[in-house]
């Protein structure tokens, strides 16, 4: 699976983005898909993952309530809308690929990645 992120950009606080992410192949819709995100210095973290059929979704803490994972089988794409964004979420976005879906916060667990881009947020 090849996965190609895009959507980033630069935006004030308290507006939205709305990242894509593409996936290559047939076999999208048995991947469990998430993402997670990395800021200057700091480690990648997750951010939010859904599962095969976007049935379930999951938020890491800092962005419960403000960003929304979805995924569309038929175009092989996940988004994350991001709403009343934050300095904070500054960073470079990346969406990944587990086809086993049990660890869905551990970014070890995800088998394919995207090049990742990048979110600014200014006060």
């Amino acid at each position: 699976v090849q996965l190609q992120a895009s959507g980033g950009g630069l935006m004030q606080a308290g507006g939205s983005l709305r990242l894509s992410c593409a996936a290559s192949g047939r076999t999208f819709r048995s991947y469990f898909m998430g993402w997670f995100r990395q800021a200057p210095g700091k480690e990648r973290e997750f951010v939010a993952a859904i599962s095969w059929s976007g049935g379930s979704t999951y938020y890491a803490d800092s962005v419960k309530g403000r960003f929304a994972i979805s995924r569309d089988n038929a175009k092989n794409t996940v988004y994350l809308q991001m709403n009343s964004l934050k300095p904070e979420d500054t960073a470079v976005y990346y969406c990944a690929a587990d086809s086993d879906g049990s660890g869905w916060y551990r970014q070890y667990e995800y088998d394919y990645w995207g090049q990742g881009t990048q979110v600014t947020v200014s006060s």
